[in-house]
């Protein structure tokens, strides 16, 4: 079971890009009958090798910003531990209403923009030809080749993307890629295809971080359920990347967001009944 439900996972995340490993810990509840805090850390290593396998295989090296994902990787060393102390601070039936909420929003906000900008539910079809950054940029500036341009506001925008993201892992055991793509859009000028990339490596840099952050805060790791689910995530991750080119798009975001909003449903209802 661990297996196929990991296998669910990486394929989710090949075809809808970092935002889909936020249906891990979800699984986990519902397939092996787990609570949020007992899923969290297992999600967050099946999460950390299907992204890092997903960085190297699917982007070119151009459209991933690789010292804006390590800051944010960096950042959330600091707020992953706040988050561990949220989470392990609000009762069970709690912190499941608050995943629940936070799933609906992510599910909402795909589906709006499968409708609204539909070019970028399809993003990880194939990478484009250039880079499509826009010049500028509200706070993170970006030059006409796509690159980041730093200095002191850059830095503290990007440590502060990657400090929400790290608290949001910690506390809920996902990797965060649906705070950071939307982020790195509203602050800067980066192309969708640079967002997504760079989440993907930021994701899977803050997702190790808060696993290994769960691990010294002694939380156990049940290791015969976890490497098969995180073998089953890297082999949904190779076979969604492989099918991504054929089926993903807005149709396929759309459906996704609906099962995302279908499992928010049934976290309410089991927080309900807790």
């Amino acid at each position: 079971m661990e297996i196929v439900l990991g296998i669910i996972v990486g394929a989710v995340l090949g075809l809808t890009g970092a935002g889909g490993s936020i249906l891990a810990v979800p699984l986990l509840m519902f397939g092996l009958g787990w609570t949020l805090p007992q899923a969290a850390p297992v999600a967050l290593l099946a999460v950390c090798a299907s992204a890092t396998f997903g960085t190297i295989v699917a982007w070119d090296v151009t459209h991933v910003r690789y010292r804006a994902a390590a800051l944010m990787g960096a950042a959330a060393l600091f707020t992953a531990p706040l988050g561990f102390s949220a989470a392990a601070l609000l009762p069970l039936p709690i912190l499941t209403g608050v995943f629940a909420l936070v799933l609906a929003y992510v599910g909402a906000r795909m589906l709006r923009q499968s409708i609204r900008a539909p070019a970028e539910a399809a993003i990880v079809r194939a990478t484009v030809a250039g880079d499509g950054s826009q010049p500028g940029g509200r706070w993170i500036k970006v030059s006409e080749q796509g690159r980041i341009l730093w200095n002191e506001t850059t830095v503290a925008m990007v440590a502060a993307i990657g400090g929400l993201t790290g608290f949001v892992a910690g506390m809920l055991g996902v990797g965060g890629g649906f705070v950071i793509v939307p982020a790195l859009r509203y602050t800067s000028g980066l192309s969708m295809h640079s967002a997504v990339a760079t989440s993907l490596l930021a994701v899977a840099l803050i997702a190790a971080v808060a696993a290994a952050g769960a691990a010294v805060q002694g939380t156990p790791i049940p290791w015969a359920a976890a490497a098969p689910f995180v073998l089953g995530a890297l082999a949904g991750m190779f076979a969604g990347r492989k099918l991504a080119p054929r089926i993903a798009g807005p149709r396929l975001q759309q459906g996704f967001a609906v099962v995302m909003l279908v499992v928010a449903i049934g976290l309410i209802v089991k927080a309900i009944r807790m």
